[in-house]
């Protein structure tokens, strides 16, 4: 599935949209951007991370991206314009760095 800014279907997803679009397909609803998706979340601790739980990232200075948590380390995320939907690790140097914190939906 391609990346698309502004995307929440299987025609194309952005960090947000792929979120809000799986938690509806799992029969629940959470806001759409990623501003609100870290308001409507209550923090968790990175030992404490489950399946589904919603990962935040810095990305140029600022909170701008979120991914889903699958376990073990690993999360879902649709990344930038150009690529496509993709699994990553919490443990590469890029995403350790970047992440904010986890969030899990209230």
């Amino acid at each position: 599935m391609p990346y698309r800014y502004g995307g929440s279907s299987p025609d194309g997803f952005d960090c947000s949209g792929l979120v809000q679009y799986s938690y509806a397909r799992a029969g629940v609803r959470v806001p759409r951007t990623t501003g609100q998706l870290w308001s409507a979340t209550r923090p968790v601790g990175r030992d404490d991370l489950r399946t589904g739980d919603l990962l935040f990232f810095s990305i140029d200075g600022k909170m701008s991206h979120v991914g889903l948590y699958l376990g073990e380390q690993h999360f879902v995320h649709a990344p930038s314009s150009g690529r496509t939907v993709s699994i990553a690790s919490l443990k590469s140097p890029y995403y350790e760095k970047a992440f904010l914190r986890a969030g899990r939906p209230r």
